[in-house]
C-alpha cells in the first residue's frame, strides 16, 4: 500500500481480539491519502470505520477525547510508536515502516560526511528497521558509528519531534550525525539538540544535504525571540491538552518563576495552540509554551509575539545563560 507497511493482518487481528465494533483511524498527513483503503479492510471485518480528518502530530496527540464521544472500541493510530504509557481506548500502533531502500542515498551523503570520523546515526521510525543497512555503509567507508539508545524510545536511533534523547547522549563522542529519512522535520531537531553539523539522507527525494546554514538561523532567530521577551510584564503559559502534551505541574512551575520575577502570569489551555486562538488575548506580551515544543521553534514568525520554549524563559529571567543552553541542546530541561 504506497510504499509503506500498514499491517493489514494486525489490524484484522486486533479487530477480531476485541470484538471491536466501531474503530478510529487516525494518521499523520502523508499518510491519510491511504486512509480509504484502510477504512475498507476495518469494514470487511465488519465494524464501522471513522477516519479523523484532524491533524495529527505525532504519538503525543492520541485521539483519546474524539474516540470517548464517538463510542470507539479501538484506534488504530498510524505512523508513529507509542508514547503516553496508558490509553483509555485500547489503541494499536502501526508505524509504517517505509518499503524504500536507503542505500543509495546514504552513499550519497559520504561526500557530505568526508571530514568526519565518527558519526550519529538516527532516524525517524519509518526507517528505524533500515537503520542497519546505513550502519554497514558508514562502516565500510572507514566511518566510526554510534547509535543512541537511552531507552526513552521505542528504538535505538530514533527520535522523534520533541524527543532526541538518543542523539544527545551520544553527541559528545560523535563529530557529526546522519540523519536517515525525509525532510529536515527530524534533522533540525537533532542539529538544534546537539549542535552539531547534521547531514540529511532522505531517501524519498534520493538526495544529501546539510542543514547548518539552517539551525543557525533558527538560533539567531530563537536569540531574537528572547531578547523582545525580555521587558514582557505579561506572560501567558500555554498547557497543552493533548494526553502528551499536558503538563500542568511544569506549567505552574513556569508561572511560579514569572511570579517571582515581577511579572502576571496567566495559564491557557487548549488542544490547538495556534495565531489566531491566541490573538484573543491582547494584554499577553509573550508565552511560554509547555505544549509541543516545535511550536515554539518551527513556528515563530506566525505568532505576533514572542513563543518561548521553557528554557528559553529561564534565560529570560536570569536563572540560566543562552551558552548553557546551547551547550545542552534546546530540548533538554
Amino acid at each position: 500500500m504506497s510504499g509503506f507497511d500498514f499491517e493489514e493482518q494486525r489490524i484484522r487481528q486486533e479487530i477480531v481480539r476485541l470484538d471491536a465494533k466501531r474503530v478510529l483511524l487516525q494518521m499523520p498527513q502523508g499518510l491519510k491519502p491511504q486512509a480509504t483503503k484502510i477504512a475498507k479492510i476495518v469494514e470487511d471485518y465488519r465494524a464501522i470505520p471513522i477516519i479523523s480528518s484532524d491533524p495529527c502530530y505525532g504519538a503525543c496527540d492520541i485521539a483519546e477525547a474524539d474516540a470517548a464521544s464517538l463510542g470507539v472500541d479501538l484506534i488504530v493510530h498510524f505512523g508513529h510508536a507509542r508514547l503516553v504509557k496508558e490509553e483509555k481506548t485500547p489503541t494499536l500502533y502501526v508505524e509504517a515502516y517505509a518499503n524504500i531502500p536507503i542505500d543509495t542515498t546514504v552513499a550519497h551523503a559520504l561526500p557530505l560526511l568526508g571530514a568526519y570520523r565518527s558519526i550519529g546515526l538516527v532516524t525517524s521510525i519509518q526507517h528505524i528497521q533500515a537503520l542497519n543497512v546505513a550502519k554497514q555503509i558508514l562502516t565500510e567507508a572507514g566511518k566510526v558509528v554510534f547509535i543512541g539508545d537511552v531507552g526513552q524510545m521505542g528504538y535505538a536511533g530514533q527520535v522523534i519531534g520533541c524527543n532526541y534523547s538518543n542523539a544527545t547522549a551520544i553527541a559528545r563522542q560523535v563529530d557529526a550525525f546522519l540523519f536517515v529519512g525525509g525532510g529536515m522535520f527530524h534533522a533540525l531537531g537533532v542539529a538544534l539538540g546537539t549542535s552539531k553539523p547534521t547531514i540529511v539522507a532522505d531517501p524519498y527525494d534520493n538526495r544529501a544535504y546539510t542543514i547548518t546554514d539552517e539551525a543557525q538561523r533558527i538560533l539567531k532567530q530563537r536569540y531574537a525571540n528572547i531578547q523582545q521577551a525580555q521587558n514582557a510584564k505579561i506572560i501567558g503559559i500555554l498547557l497543552g491538552l493533548k494526553p502528551g502534551q499536558k503538563h500542568l505541574d511544569q506549567a505552574l512551575q513556569v508561572k511560579a518563576l514569572a511570579e517571582k520575577t515581577g511579572r502576571a502570569a496567566f495559564v491557557l489551555a487548549g488542544r490547538e495552540i495556534t495565531p489566531e486562538a491566541l490573538m484573543e488575548f491582547p494584554s499577553i506580551e509573550a508565552y511560554v509554551n509547555t505544549a509541543c515544543p516545535r511550536i515554539s521553534l518551527d513556528a515563530p514568525g506566525k505568532f505576533s509575539k514572542p513563543m518561548l520554549t521553557v528554557n528559553e524563559f529561564m534565560v529570560v529571567c536570569g536563572e540560566v545563560s543562552w551558552t548553557d543552553i546551547l551547550k545542552k541542546g534546546l530540548f533538554e530541561n
